[in-house]
């Protein structure tokens, strides 16, 4: 790997185990408390949550995006190594599916009101995504052990 790789490859390791982090809070922590919130707060806090989560997420996700793209195009692993790669970006590829296809529209429904079917939905999709960064995450670490540059 050259230098311009290595950065590359560096971000995307920030990217994706930042995600990671974030989405396992999400998951065991955040969306659960959901089901607390007085149902007369519930919207604001809906809004509230949108609104302050977005900027946290949406920059890294696409830095995530981006290097990501930029590691199968520069090719940096060969052989077995870069089949690694190809499944990190197909889970990458479910991740924003999901995101965008599933929960965002919830997270809109909620906005309006809490919705026990909308937030249980919510709760069990997001393991997609959950479990779909912990591939990332693990398929990078193998990738960052086994690098030779």
């Amino acid at each position: 790997m050259d230098s311009w790789e290595v950065a590359v490859f560096v971000l995307h390791l920030f990217s994706v185990f930042y995600m990671t982090g974030i989405i396992w809070f999400i998951q065991r922590v955040h969306y659960p408390l959901m089901a607390v919130v007085p149902e007369e707060q519930f919207v604001e806090y809906e809004n509230r949550h949108t609104r302050l989560t977005g900027p946290v997420v949406a920059p890294v996700m696409v830095l995530e995006l981006l290097t990501g793209l930029l590691l199968l195009w520069m090719a940096p692993f060969g052989g077995t190594h870069y089949r690694w790669l190809l499944l990190a970006s197909m889970l990458l590829v479910m991740v924003w599916l999901v995101t965008f296809g599933v929960s965002v529209p919830l997270h809109k429904r909620l906005s309006h009101s809490f919705e026990i079917r909308a937030h249980s939905k919510l709760v069990s999709t997001n393991w997609v995504r959950t479990l779909a960064w912990t591939g990332r995450a693990a398929i990078f670490i193998y990738l960052f052990v086994n690098w030779q540059p």
